[in-house]
């Protein structure tokens, strides 16, 4: 059911990949309620990807953007100001990419060149986008930017391996940014942090399916899907939010705050 709750608004979608994606189903929820957006992914994503499909079902142009590129990024602004003929009222950031977990080398023995180019991708490319999007004067008074990220920025989950501490630097970014940026234009930033949900990112970390089935014991209300990490994420782009910032908000079904399920203590009594 749609609400309106973005009519008139306008955003910049990035991370869609396919119909696993959470920036998809994002996309989706954000027209459905009204905004017009336009979509982004790198250029190697496009190719592999299939969000030409989205963005025909959008209505909505695809501009390229290598979010490690800060003429990418500023190109994306500028040609989404264009289009719209004005800023915007809304960012999703949904990137994240571990060469390490990709290639299987374990924590302990982590690959430098490979943890710099994850970092770049998954943490510091939002404040990339962050900072010539306040350059720029690229997001609207009250905008609000959301971030994806993972509980494992604060518990240790051992096959996550360096994207864990990527995430750390992802919340740590919001903080100091939404600062910034609400003293500057009243400009929220908060990120979200998701159930184990099966996305294409998702599935290529070792033992994701332990993952899912420990979380799913772990939470009174269960996890939390794809869809419905939409259904937040537009809440906290519409105006009934507009007071909360610096926040890294947990979409987890209560997952964060068990100590224990009796689920979890039946499993391992078997």
């Amino acid at each position: 059911m749609a609400y309106n709750l973005l009519k008139g608004k306008k955003g910049i979608i990035f991370g869609a990949l396919n119909e696993q994606s959470i920036a998809w189903k994002v996309a989706q929820r954000c027209h459905e309620e009204g905004a017009e957006i336009v979509l982004t992914n790198s250029p190697l994503a496009l190719r592999m990807g299939e969000l030409n499909k989205l963005a025909e079902e959008c209505n909505a142009p695809v501009i390229p953007a290598d979010v490690t590129s800060n003429e990418d990024v500023t190109n994306l602004f500028t040609k989404s100001i264009e289009h719209f003929g004005g800023g915007v009222d809304f960012v999703l950031h949904s990137i994240g990419m571990s060469v390490n977990v990709r290639k299987g080398i374990p924590y302990t023995d982590n690959n430098y060149e490979f943890t710099h180019k994850g970092l770049d991708i998954s943490a510091l490319s939002f404040h990339r986008v962050l900072q010539t999007a306040m350059k720029l004067d690229a997001i609207n008074e009250w905008g609000s930017v959301v971030a994806l990220t993972y509980i494992a920025a604060q518990r240790v989950f051992p096959d996550y391996n360096d994207m864990a501490d990527n995430k750390a630097y992802l919340e740590s970014i919001a903080r100091n940014f939404g600062y910034q940026y609400g003293v500057k234009k009243h400009v929220r930033v908060n990120t979200v942090s998701q159930s184990p949900t099966r996305t294409t990112a998702g599935n290529g970390v070792k033992g994701f399916d332990g993952f899912i089935n420990y979380a799913e014991k772990m939470s009174p209300l269960g996890n939390a899907d794809a869809d419905q990490c939409a259904d937040y994420c537009v809440s906290l782009f519409s105006d009934l939010t507009k007071m909360v910032t610096m926040q890294n908000l947990f979409h987890d079904g209560g997952f964060s705050f068990t100590g224990v399920t009796a689920a979890v203590i039946e499993q391992m009594e078997k």
